[in-house]
């Protein structure tokens, strides 16, 4: 008889949130198993990637002194290459080395602040923003400290975090799964009886973990095969003086983008992919967003805040993606 299939669940927590990981697996088999080894490579990133860590080799970098290269962690530099290498297709829009204007706002390891920073330190702050000012050296590993650069992966990490998770229960043998980093997911292979992974993306204004219902779900779309990552404007931002400021900010202007967007949600093949796009459509907005998208067949799914409430836009690879 041959062995009976199940879906087995794991949790836990990494990078100031949390991760879950469904699997199919052998009934006598046990996911808990591999715990140890799906936190472990969770820990990796972090320990590599994290601005909050003054040990991590990211924040060793940050700290260095200008004019010097510094040897990288294969991890950290496959997801420092991605990140400016969206910068560069988007001309900016995006930017990692956006973190001295990430901490000046309050949404970095420097704390939360309870109202806007003076004009002067955010002109102080744009003077050490700029993706152009970085050098790779591939045959090393290496990255140059030009002086002053502090960059911020927070929107690429957990999603290439993810992708790692994957990678590792591919190696473990399991080969079907559903794996989250704190809202970045992605999965592979079908459930037991044959059905995909599908996942609802949640209506801005419901609470963490609470959707209870389906009128707050936006769409269900499928995960087999491809990841997910949602960016939103509703769960961390602060008010002063009646202006809300989102957590979202555009390395070009210094400031959080206008309260238009009320979240984005990107589909890819790699949720490394997906993540950064989140933000950069974000930064983008709706119009220029769309066009972008558009120009290079991404699938991705606006939800504005409109004259008559929420609505939504989806770009034509986003719903070819829903009908498949």
């Amino acid at each position: 008889m041959k062995p009976l299939d199940i879906v087995q669940s794991a949790q836990g927590e990494t990078m100031g949130t949390f991760w879950s990981v469904r699997a199919v697996m052998q009934a006598e088999r046990s996911l808990a198993s591999q715990v140890a080894g799906i936190q472990a490579v969770l820990d990796l990133v972090d320990g590599q990637m994290s601005t909050y860590k003054s040990s991590s080799s990211l924040s060793r970098f940050n700290a260095a002194p200008a004019g010097t290269w510094h040897v990288l962690p294969a991890e950290c530099f496959e997801v420092v290459k991605h990140a400016l290498q969206v910068a560069r297709d988007s001309d900016g829009a995006y930017d990692p080395t956006v973190g001295p204007l990430v901490n000046l706002w309050g949404f970095g390891p420097d704390g939360a602040r309870r109202e806007p920073p003076s004009r002067a330190s955010i002109e102080a702050a744009r003077e050490r923003i700029g993706w152009w000012r970085l050098k790779l050296d591939a045959s090393t590993h290496s990255l140059y400290q030009p002086g002053g650069v502090y960059l911020d992966l927070s929107s690429v990490a957990k999603g290439y975090s993810v992708d790692l998770v994957g990678r590792f229960l591919d190696a473990a043998g399991i080969d079907a799964w559903l794996v989250e980093v704190g809202g970045e997911m992605k999965g592979k292979g079908s459930k037991p009886d044959g059905s995909p992974w599908r996942i609802g993306i949640e209506r801005p204004g419901a609470a963490s973990g609470a959707v209870q219902y389906a009128d707050q779900l936006s769409q269900v779309v499928c995960l087999t095969g491809r990841a997910i990552a949602t960016s939103g404007d509703y769960r961390r931002q602060f008010a002063a003086e009646g202006v809300t400021y989102s957590h979202h900010i555009d390395p070009r202007t210094g400031r959080p983008v206008p309260q238009t967007v009320a979240s984005v949600s990107v589909l890819a093949g790699e949720a490394m992919q997906a993540d950064p796009m989140g933000t950069l459509m974000t930064v983008l907005g709706p119009e220029q967003g769309m066009a972008y998208a558009k120009d290079r067949g991404l699938a991705v799914m606006f939800i504005v805040h409109g004259a008559n409430g929420l609505e939504e836009y989806l770009s034509p690879a986003f719903e070819a993606a829903l009908a498949s």
